[in-house]
């Protein structure tokens, strides 16, 4: 024999979610009411609106999911403020209500579903076309239903506020406090990333290491303010002078590095370089930046060593910085 308990038991003990509760509770609502309509709301007081959430309907009153109706006029709310949970004559407590007229309520039955705080997240309600009388102990049910859901609903919101937490101490993990660009944690996922699509598709990964030549004389003549924000400059520039695909990420102090799918005649290398060259204004600081080191290198399929990449990277910048000192002596 189907046990409407032992149903209510196994729903309770398999539900992973809202709607996996809610869907066999309203049909137990049903069966222990004797109404017609079984149904969840929402309700958003600061747009003035409640939503049906959840509803079943197994005659001829039929509550639609997605309805959405004015608050002020709900007969939720009407019972909520009389602390009237059950009417089996809606004409005569609510006549005025434009809800109950369009939807031919009768007979009407409502549990507000609380939230931890306090406030109300909804209703759980039961309704009729017709005028029923409930059996015993019916609005004590109903009540246990609505505090299963309250439950369920709390939940869901923990876990929904752990996942942001959890993703916010991720982005945190993988971002630079001062930039906001992506950290070396970040660059060097970002890169196994790509390097695994070079394997799908042969594509080609430029690694661009730039170094922010005379740097620490920056610093030390106008103060670690002043090298913030030119720091904070560079990145902006480096970021405008990449497509959106591609990545900038702050490797520590004033290194950079630059990721990119390319090919060897897209010019990388010079694009950064000149994306550092340029004037910076801040404070009593006023100077024009001669720009930074840039060493490039390119991998593709078959090359999957991240620190060897880097390191190639890393002595073609030093290549590079040597050749910019000697043209200058």
């Amino acid at each position: 024999m189907d046990d409407p308990l032992v149903r209510l038991v196994d729903a309770v003990s398999d539900a992973d979610d809202l709607e996996s509760l809610t869907r066999p509770m309203l049909e137990l609502l049903e069966a222990v009411t004797g109404l017609e309509s079984t149904y969840l709301t929402t309700i958003d007081q600061s747009a003035g609106q409640q939503r049906i959430l959840f509803s079943r309907n197994s005659k001829r009153l039929t509550i639609p999911e997605g309805l959405s109706v004015p608050w002020g006029d709900t007969l939720c709310k009407r019972a909520m403020e009389e602390d009237r949970p059950y009417t089996d004559n809606v004409a005569e407590c609510w006549g005025d209500s434009d809800a109950a007229k369009a939807l031919s309520i009768k007979t009407y039955l409502s549990q507000p579903v609380c939230r931890a705080d306090g406030s109300v997240y909804g209703t759980l309600c039961a309704a009729s076309a017709d005028s029923i009388s409930l059996r015993t102990g019916a609005i004590d049910v109903l009540a246990k239903f609505a505090k299963l859901l309250a439950q369920q609903v709390e939940r869901e919101r923990a876990l929904r506020q752990a996942k942001s937490e959890n993703a916010e101490l991720t982005a945190h993990a993988m971002t630079d406090p001062l930039t906001g660009l992506a950290n070396r944690r970040g660059m060097e996922a970002e890169l196994k990333r790509m390097l695994a699509k070079t394997e799908r598709d042969g594509s080609t990964i430029a690694v661009a290491f730039i170094d922010l030549d005379g740097f620490k004389s920056i610093n030390d003549t106008y103060g670690h303010d002043v090298g913030d924000q030119f720091l904070i400059h560079i990145a902006r520039k480096l970021t405008a002078a990449m497509r959106p695909s591609d990545l900038v990420a702050r490797a520590g102090g004033d290194e950079f590095i630059a990721l990119a799918y390319s090919d060897p005649e897209d010019g990388l290398r010079e694009r950064l370089e000149n994306a550092t060259i340029g004037p910076f204004s801040f404070k009593d600081c006023n100077l024009h930046y001669g720009g930074a080191s840039v060493g490039l290198t390119r991998t593709s399929a078959g090359n999957q060593d991240i620190s060897a990449i880097l390191k190639d990277a890393d002595a073609a910048m030093y290549k590079a910085k040597r050749a910019r000192k000697a043209a200058r002596t």
